[in-house]
């Protein structure tokens, strides 16, 4: 009895005393881009120009598409909420980057770190959502002319962009909880550029399965299930343009998808290689830079790709520039 006693209370000591005791993390180091003093200087400049070409870019095509009336349809819609969220996700990460390229003080809190892994998943997981449902409207306005106004009608629309971001959210507010009650005993230097959800889960000491599991299976319902919508859609619609007779028509079809498909292929690639990578392939290098890719650059890239592939935006954008 004596034995069994003693087996129980080490148990409970080493199970739940101890992991009490170390969820009382105050704070984590974020690794810096490099320590070379003259590479910090131009990664620090380097970031500044793309975030601030991400704000004015997103910002400009939201405005344009706010000033043109006759911008105001659904895809332009979904457009303006796709540069939100890359204005929100780069302000999410960048500021941070920045701060701890020259800052001595490299820390980040707890509850910060928290925030900051919170609007990331919820963030990258909208954006997944939105890519598919602007796929979907495309194959509409492509596939179904004629009752394109009937499908895509005001209401579906907010309903599709509200249902985006409050399912993401929830999701990331689910897998926030879950990772940020873990203990952290191994370190809480982080080898990463921001809080992220694989880098923070190898800092616990307790077993990290069932967070895993559970994020390979909202990453199935929402990005796999996402990028299967998407890809359904673009099937659908190339097998639609094969069959337009003439080649202009061919041409302003396939000019029209091909900056949705540039974007949808730079964003998933990134994501699912990061989220639904094996466990024993985690390599800290790969990711930092599949990261950046996704919330960094894809961000900058997304008003410049619509921008340049859009003549109703440079239209606007000419009558702007000429005082119309």
């Amino acid at each position: 009895m004596n034995v069994f006693a003693g087996n129980t209370f080490l148990w409970y000591r080493k199970n739940v005393m101890d992991d009490f005791n170390q969820t009382t993390v105050k704070q984590f180091i974020l690794l810096g881009l490099t320590t070379i003093p003259q590479l910090k200087v131009l990664g620090f400049a380097l970031f500044l120009v793309m975030y601030t070409f991400t704000l004015a870019g997103n910002l400009l095509l939201i405005t344009v598409v706010r000033m043109n009336t006759q911008l105001q349809t659904p895809m332009y819609f979904f457009l303006t909420n796709l540069s939100f969220i890359d204005m929100s996700f780069s302000s999410a990460i960048v500021p941070e980057i920045l701060k701890n390229t020259l800052s001595q003080d490299k820390s980040i809190s707890f509850v910060g770190c928290a925030v900051q892994m919170c609007f990331n998943l919820g963030l990258g997981a909208t954006e997944s959502v939105i890519l598919a449902v602007m796929a979907f409207d495309r194959y509409a306005a492509i596939c179904k002319p004629l009752q394109y106004n009937t499908i895509m009608d005001k209401k579906l629309c907010l309903y599709l962009a509200i249902g985006s971001w409050t399912v993401s959210f929830i999701n990331s507010i689910a897998h926030t909880s879950l990772t940020f009650h873990l203990p952290f005993c191994k370190s809480n230097n982080l080898n990463h550029y921001f809080c992220e959800m694989p880098p923070i889960l190898r800092l616990s000491c307790r077993d990290t399965m069932f967070n895993e599991i559970a994020m390979y299976i909202s990453c199935g319902i929402l990005g796999l299930c996402s990028f299967v919508l998407t890809l359904t859609s673009y099937v659908n619609i190339i097998s639609n343009i094969i069959k337009i007779r003439t080649n202009k028509g061919r041409h302003k079809a396939f000019s029209t998808c091909a900056s949705h498909l540039t974007v949808v292929s730079l964003y998933y690639v990134t994501i699912m290689v990061i989220y639904m990578r094996p466990r024993s392939s985690y390599s800290p290098e790969r990711e930092r830079v599949l990261s950046i890719l996704y919330t960094v650059v894809a961000p900058m890239l997304n008003p410049i790709i619509y921008s340049i592939r859009n003549k109703e935006v440079k239209g606007t954008l000419r009558k702007k520039n000429d005082g119309g």
